[in-house]
């Protein structure tokens, strides 16, 4: 993506889906991208595993062409390495390349990977610089308002430094790498950032509806949100911000939608992951596209203990029918 176009990008001020490991893969995003996701991050591409030759972080690099505009998320501690994916990345044809530094998980952070970079901000800031001077590409930062409240570098100074170095955006997580996923995130902390910075600042952190988009953007003067466990629970969030943009009212999705894109999901996982892991990995999808849907708490919970891929169609076609000859196929649950 030229420089003219990432600008662009972020004067719509847009809704992002967030690089979620073991979710956002290829097939997510189009699904999201289709229900209006304005840009899509991909899973976390390990450079060590990646330069140790990993097939699985080779496949996280390869984009097809309706899987754009996407953006490579990568992690690691070494900076040299973190230089040397981020080239490689850029071969991929990325709309650009992002560094992970927020996330809380102890075996990344641990190990200076992810938030662990947070103990050593002036460490993260000096390996941004190496990362931009390496690429054409835009860079950007997604992390988190600090380690703790006890040892946070105000998020603030760190999004000075990292706009002094070339970084062209910024992400914020707005809880601490501690909290994890606990308590509430505090939007002020994204607020204050974009105020102290030219570049575009992401606000992220308990974004779940159409309404929260327009809430925190009007709260905080971000350049964009970003959505991560809301768009799991909700892919259809994407369509229903755009729906309050254009001034109308979100149309919820009815049955027949929901079981549709489940069906559809589930068979493009097949052909990506075979039949014996495409039920497992789906699990992690059922409570958002069941959410609401008459029987749907009853299909999940059968569908979380098979793995047999005939179960699965099996189980969600007698759904269909059943809601079909009741007249509640095509009405929004609720």
């Amino acid at each position: 993506m030229s420089s003219d176009a990432f600008s662009e990008l972020f004067a719509s001020r847009p809704v992002l889906l967030a690089p979620m490991e073991d979710v956002s893969d290829a097939i997510f995003r189009r699904i999201c991208r289709r229900l209006g996701a304005d840009v899509c991050f991909t899973e976390f591409v390990n450079v060590d595993n990646l330069l140790q030759g990993c097939s699985r972080a080779r496949r996280k690099l390869w984009l097809a062409e309706d899987d754009r505009p996407t953006a490579i998320q990568i992690y690691g501690a070494d900076p040299e390495r973190l230089v040397e994916v981020a080239r490689l990345s850029e071969a991929a044809g990325p709309a650009f390349i992002d560094i992970n530094c927020g996330c809380w998980v102890p075996s990344i952070a641990r190990r200076g990977a992810g938030a662990g970079w947070l103990r050593e901000p002036e460490a993260m800031v000096a390996m941004a610089a190496r990362v931009v001077r390496a690429v054409s590409l835009p860079v950007t930062v997604k992390t988190r308002i600090g380690l703790g409240p006890e040892d946070r570098m105000p998020i603030v100074e760190l999004a000075r430094r990292l706009e002094d170095v070339g970084v062209r955006a910024l992400t914020v997580h707005c809880r601490t790498a501690k909290m994890g996923y606990t308590g509430a995130a505090d939007w002020r902390w994204a607020a204050l950032a974009q105020a102290a910075v030219r570049i575009p600042v992401v606000v992220n952190g308990d974004i779940r509806t159409a309404a929260d988009v327009g809430r925190v953007l009007a709260e905080t003067g971000c350049a964009g949100a970003m959505l991560g466990r809301g768009a799991i629970a909700h892919p259809w969030v994407f369509r229903e911000v755009k729906a309050l943009r254009a001034g109308h009212s979100p149309i919820p999705p009815a049955p027949a939608e929901r079981l549709g894109l489940l069906h559809e999901h589930l068979l493009a996982q097949v052909a990506a992951r075979g039949e014996g892991r495409a039920g497992p990995y789906m699990r992690r999808y059922l409570a958002g596209y069941l959410s609401g849907v008459e029987g749907g708490a009853e299909l999940r919970a059968h569908l979380n203990h098979s793995e047999r891929l005939e179960d699965w169609l099996e189980r969600i076609a007698a759904l269909e029918a059943r809601l079909s000859s009741r007249g509640a196929w095509e009405r929004p649950p609720g």
